[in-house]
């Protein structure tokens, strides 16, 4: 990459909430993007967001008509991501979108056509599989490091949102849910290192018809409706053979289950909660002691998240940054938009099969993405 702003990627961020801090801050990290704009539906925050980073506060229409912009990073609510990444796409703009791709598979597919047709890229989060424990535990399973893989466990386990959000309701609704709030950070996940799921089984119940709010905020102390499972336990196929125990809940007090554990021929993997970039993959070979590989020191594994009080690694724009890069080679993006879209399909497809209680199939020929090499991941910091 040049120093140069024309070759630089221009961005235009569309969703000034919670989520867009990190995607702003991070920015700065990389050398192939640059910041040019942002849109919210209230004036108010894109004002605040673009005073704080020196960019230029838009309309969403006139953001998508700006020759500048030459990405939309779509940061806004699960519900409306279809229209605002088909709007963009119909404006000829590439598309990094947060998860899901869309609510459903159907839509999705739709998006994933049109951005072929148009000959651009849409790409969606999680990147976090591109982080320092993701690429440690593709290259051990590469290495062949557990065998084949034959069995496995993940567990995505918590209380849900009203102790926290504001306005939790909307992840309690038909779209919403653990399994399509925190999915897709265990599935790409799984699919990064294990390849595409062919077949899926579910159960899905709700622990409750209607939950209170104790976070702070104008619905303190009110109740909603929950208009989804809340509850779910999967048995997911893989193409390779594998077969994992994929369990997402928002029911759940306390637990004790690693985020995702990985068995094969020749021994365990142990991976840590793939909505981080960091973490400590564990390794058992054949059944002796697990041998830890900690990622604080690596790239992309190092804590800077919260600012002010790091716990965790968080280095979300990685994905548009390989988007960038990808222009430059000509190739496909890791985050691609059908890797999501797969993704999506088995989401659905738990879903499905929890209602119909039938195992459900999925099609398709996804090609996993390749592994993030260490000087090529390198590379891409400014």
């Amino acid at each position: 990459m040049t120093g140069n702003t024309k070759a630089k990627l221009g961005i235009g961020i569309v969703g000034c909430g919670n989520i867009s801090m990190t995607y702003l801050r991070n920015a700065a990290l990389f050398a192939g993007v640059e910041l040019r704009a942002c849109a919210d539906i209230s004036a108010d925050a894109a004002a605040l967001r673009a005073s704080e980073y020196g960019i230029r506060p838009l309309s969403i229409d006139q953001l998508l008509a700006d020759p500048e912009v030459d990405l939309v990073l779509n940061l806004t609510i699960p519900a409306v991501h279809f229209d605002v990444t088909m709007s963009a796409l119909s404006a000829g703009k590439h598309v990094f979108t947060e998860k899901p791709l869309a609510t459903s598979a159907a839509e999705g597919r739709t998006l994933v056509t049109e951005a072929k047709t148009r000959g651009l890229l849409l790409v969606s989060a999680p990147d976090t599989f591109l982080g320092a424990a993701g690429r440690r535990a593709r290259r051990l399973m590469e290495e062949g490091a557990i065998g084949r893989p034959v069995s496995g466990t993940a567990f995505m386990m918590g209380r849900g949102m009203e102790h926290w959000h504001p306005n939790p309701q909307f992840y309690y609704q038909p779209g919403g849910g653990p399994v399509f709030d925190m999915g897709p950070y265990y599935l790409t996940m799984m699919v990064n290192l294990l390849g595409p799921v062919v077949r899926v089984m579910a159960m899905a119940t709700k622990g409750q018809e209607e939950r209170l709010i104790t976070a702070d905020g104008p619905f303190k102390n009110t109740t909603f409706k929950v208009g989804t499972p809340t509850n779910v336990l999967s048995l997911l196929e893989f193409q390779s053979g594998a077969t994992i125990n994929f369990g997402a809940s928002w029911d759940v007090f306390r637990h004790s289950n690693h985020p995702i554990e990985l068995h094969g021929t020749e021994g365990s993997l142990r991976l840590p909660d793939p909505d981080t970039f960091g973490g400590t993959v564990s390794l058992s070979e054949r059944g002796a002691d697990w041998r830890d590989f900690d990622s604080d020191g690596e790239l992309y594994g190092k804590r800077n998240w919260p600012f002010a009080a790091p716990d965790r690694a968080n280095y979300r724009m990685l994905g548009v940054a390989d988007l960038a890069r990808s222009l430059e080679e000509k190739r496909a993006p890791r985050a691609s938009g059908e890797l999501a879209l797969h993704v999506l399909e088995v989401m659905e497809a738990i879903l499905a099969s929890g209602e119909s209680g039938q195992s459900v199939r999925i099609g398709g020929d996804l090609v996993r993405p390749p592994l993030l090499g260490e000087d090529e991941a390198r590379s891409l910091l400014a």
